[in-house]
């Protein structure tokens, strides 16, 4: 018991805390986001538009390898760290332990949904013929790396949980250089095209999840047993409760998505542009956003283990400082990003290959348009999280809904009847917009919950 109250999650300072667990957990949302930037650079530059556009149209299996990565990851987390907060280790075992096996059954589940149904979900994903082909050669070979990918990335927050985010940036890391090195390999010297594309990118996932898979049968805080891996209700419940918000949030980018890829198809074949150029671009500005959002959620990531055990410990004050300093920190990002996509955005689009004025000059006004008030989108990210972190999870799924299914899906479909494929850009920012000031409201209601507490 006396090693509980030296818990430095409890103790040390605040900004010490969130610097130990936020770098390394940035890093390894950067990193992750890398398997699929170095994907679309190098087949940028070897296929060109057609085969940007055949990621962009995958690019949904991903985001649901990552929404049930985060389901039980960060669910599994916070359930562990809330319990470890109130003192009760024996049950905070059987949170990890469920969470891991739900991991690894996921990623074989979806592993094989993917191939019985590829052709069929990449059309329905929005794939034009003309890219169908290269779309199906990519996921055929990515499908099979989607266990690891989901042991890699939820394992990771588990890990983050045990107090080693540095492993967990360790993980992803490895598996990006990997991906890194055996792209250009596979691509250019092999002549293997979207194949070794594939292929570099699920070497580079099995590593990392073996690595994840290692250090969950050696976590340091609690023993695993192989009863605590045995999947019992009551537990996966309250992780997928908890993992709901993130995971949902995920879901509504999967369907956003989708409903983006048919809109820029559709209405880019009515416009100047055709089809394949909305599509590429789209394929290209995914891929930077997510960098952006990376940084962002890997931050917001970092507050989980903190806000988690000072809200089980009743430790009002550090849980408030813990959302502020990271707000700050966000703000901060945010609005470096703001300046980079208002200022360079030809630049930003010439690394991902060549085109001719169209591209060009549609890529620049989806970059100055979608991303108008990237400034202000590290609240909703940060304040769904933090909800997740405190043990309420049905706040933080309704705010993860917000930007996604609330207002950015209706907005994608409704403003183009108007405007046509301008439409769609300007649907971002306000979607952005609205987002930030409903977790204004939402966040000051929870603060002044939090201060009456204080007082009883």
């Amino acid at each position: 018991m006396e090693a509980s109250h030296e818990n430095p999650l409890r103790v040390e300072k605040i900004s010490r805390l969130l610097r130990n667990f936020a770098i390394p957990s940035i890093i390894a949302m950067l990193v992750s986001a890398l398997y699929n930037i170095v994907d679309q650079i190098f087949i940028g530059q070897s296929i060109g538009e057609l085969g940007n556009a055949a990621t962009n149209i995958s690019f949904p299996l991903t985001t649901i390898c990552i929404a049930l990565s985060l389901t039980f990851g960060i669910g599994g987390a916070a359930a562990f760290n809330l319990t470890m907060g109130r003192e009760d280790p024996e049950r905070a075992a059987y949170y990890i332990g469920n969470s891991a096996v739900m991991l690894a059954s996921c990623g074989v589940v979806l592993c094989i949904v993917a191939h019985l149904f590829l052709t069929p979900m990449l059309q329905f994903f929005g794939a034009p013929d003309n890219v169908l082909g290269y779309a199906e050669t990519y996921t055929n070979i990515t499908a099979f790396g989607f266990p690891f990918l989901i042991l890699a990335t939820g394992g990771g927050h588990l890990i983050r949980a045990d107090g080693s985010p540095r492993f967990t940036m360790a993980c992803n890391l490895t598996g990006a250089i990997l991906n890194a090195i055996l792209d250009p390999l596979f691509i250019f010297g092999f002549g293997w095209g979207m194949a070794g594309a594939g292929l570099a990118t699920i070497i580079g996932q099995f590593v990392s999840g073996m690595m994840a898979i290692h250090y969950l049968f050696h976590y340091k805080t609690i023993r695993l047993e192989r009863k605590h891996l045995r999947p019992q209700w009551q537990y996966i419940r309250w992780v997928m409760s908890l993992g709901a918000a993130s995971c949902f949030n995920q879901l509504a980018m999967t369907i956003v998505q989708i409903a983006l890829n048919k809109s820029l198809t559709y209405y880019g074949a009515l416009s100047i542009y055709g089809e394949a150029i909305p599509l590429a671009c789209a394929g290209i500005i995914t891929k930077v956003n997510q960098i952006f959002f990376s940084v962002v959620i890997g931050l917001s990531q970092s507050i989980q283990p903190i806000a988690s055990f000072n809200y089980g410990a009743r430790q009002y004050s550090r849980v408030r400082q813990v959302y502020f300093l990271a707000l700050r920190i966000g703000f901060v990002i945010s609005i470096a990003s703001f300046v980079v996509f208002q200022l360079f955005p030809r630049q930003i689009t010439s690394l991902f290959g060549s085109g001719d004025a169209l591209y060009f000059e549609f890529a620049i006004s989806y970059f100055r348009i979608y991303f108008f008030f990237t400034f202000a989108n590290c609240l909703q990210p940060i304040t769904s999280t933090f909800f997740t972190a405190i043990g309420k999870p049905k706040k933080g799924m309704f705010l993860s809904m917000t930007r996604q299914i609330l207002f950015l899906l209706p907005l994608i479909l409704i403003l183009p009847l108007f405007f046509g494929i301008d439409g769609i850009l300007y649907s971002g920012p306000i979607a952005d917009g609205v987002a930030a000031l409903v977790s204004i409201v939402m966040i000051r209601a929870e603060m002044r919950d939090m201060g009456k507490k204080e007082q009883v």
